[in-house]
Formats: structure tokens, sequence, C-alpha cells
């Protein structure tokens, strides 16, 4: 039989019992970072990568969209700690496409905004004049949320996702019902 005694002091005990809370605590802060980006899942599966420009041009490209390389503007933007009914509604379009920026009050992000060249248009014609745009917030490496929005005086404003523009649609949109 073979036995082997340790003798430890204090200070030993003190030295790894700090190590150990050190650990703990960067492991907490690795598990709040990764929680604070939207999932794959919550965003049906569409990358939200956008560090750099490829990887913006590539989120955008996964609904369709076709945007000119350079962005027409790069800001920074607050998200403020409130939310009166302009970023109410705002934050209804993210969450209908999988978003929420509820969990980013008060955070500074970064928008991107690029001129969308293929947006349909009902009468089969692409517009050339640069009004329809494709704006990214990003977050620490990630699209937190965004739109495609037109500039012209008469604008719209709606989620990533392509619209709808076939015949049946239209005409749904123009009468209040359903073409047959």
């Amino acid at each position: 039989m073979f036995i082997y005694a340790v003798k430890s002091s204090k200070k030993k005990l003190a030295v790894i019992g700090a190590a150990v809370a050190v650990l703990i605590v960067l492991l907490a802060v690795i598990l709040v970072r990764a929680g604070s980006t939207p999932s794959s899942a919550a965003t049906g599966e569409a990358s939200v990568r956008a560090g750099n420009e490829e990887e913006r041009i590539a989120f955008l490209s996964q609904y369709g969209w076709d945007v000119a390389e350079d962005p027409v503007r790069v800001e920074e933007v607050l998200i403020p700690e409130e939310f009166d009914d302009v970023y109410t509604q705002y934050n209804a379009i993210q969450l209908e496409q999988g978003f929420d920026l509820t969990a980013y009050k008060g955070c500074r992000a970064k928008r991107w905004t690029y001129t969308i060249l293929n947006y349909p248009e009902p009468d089969g014609v692409q517009p050339t004049d640069g009004s329809i745009r494709a704006n990214l917030l990003v977050y620490d490496g990630a699209v937190i949320g965004g739109d495609v929005s037109s500039v012209a005086l008469d604008g719209f404003m709606h989620g990533f996702e392509r619209p709808d523009t076939s015949a049946s649609a239209v005409q749904a949109d123009t009468t209040g019902q359903t073409a047959a």
C-alpha cells in the first residue's frame, strides 16, 4: 500500500481560490457577451455577422439584395434608454424579422446605409436614382436590426425581406382584397 501526503499552506489555498474566482468571472463575461447578439435561430437561420464590408454585403444578399459596394453613409447611433413612439414602431419592424432592440437600450451602434440596386417595382422597372436604401444596425460585429426604405418624399420602410410585387399582391394592396 502506498500513501502520499500533501502539505498545503493557507497562502497556496488563497492563490488557488483567487484563480478559480477569476476563471468563473471570465466564463460569466463570455456567456453574457455570447447572449448579447441574436443567434442564427432567432433570425431565421440567416447569418448576422457584420464585422467587415464583405460580411455586411453578404448579410443583405441573404435576402436577395444587390447593393452598391460602398456604403452611402456610416454613422454612430445611440439607441435610446426609453423608446418613444417612433422607436416603438421601428422596434415592431425589428421584432417581425427576429431582432429586438430593447436589449440594446442605451448602447451605441453603427448604422451602415447601402444603396439597393435591385428593388422590385410593380411595373418591373428597377429604380436607378439610388432612392432605395438598406440600413444595417451593427453592434459588436453583428447585425442587431435594420430596414429597407425609400428616401423619396412618399417613401416606405419595411424589414429586410423582399416584398411580393406579383400582380395579385399589387392588386390586393390597391383594392384591399386578394385577386382571384
